[in-house]
């Protein structure tokens, strides 16, 4: 059976050239963390939680904890302290004589360590 061959063949190796701006090894090669974050949450609730050192993001879906805040803190240059997630689902509307559902989406409520903000979030109030 040729399936099952004890020969070893000689495989040819693929080397890749490495640019000087690729990310450092042990990264990955494409890394999410620029793609988590969608857009800051500009509300009053949110302008209220900025007061007490607290920012609000609408995120991806398939994002979690540790990848927004490494987001975070690579956008702004903050340390963060602690993300809380929160999934909205979407809620059932009539559109005239049919029924929908609005669009879901996962936001991130994400606070910073005492001393740091975010200029141009704090604005909203």
């Amino acid at each position: 059976m040729a399936f099952f061959s004890t020969k070893k063949e000689d495989k040819a190796e693929t080397k890749y050239e490495v640019s000087s701006d690729a990310p450092k090894s042990g990264s990955a090669p494409f890394p999410r963390i620029p793609t988590v974050l969608v857009q800051p949450r500009v509300s009053e609730k949110a302008g209220q939680l900025a007061q007490i050192n607290k920012y609000v993001f609408k995120v991806k879906g398939a994002a979690n904890k540790v990848e927004v805040k490494k987001a975070v803190e690579a956008a702004y240059k903050v340390k963060v302290t602690q993300v809380n997630m929160i999934t909205n689902m979407g809620k059932t509307r009539n559109f005239g004589n049919r029924s929908g559902r609005t669009q879901a989406f996962k936001k991130a409520i994400v606070t910073l360590k005492k001393g740091d903000s975010i200029q141009g979030l704090t604005d909203v109030v």
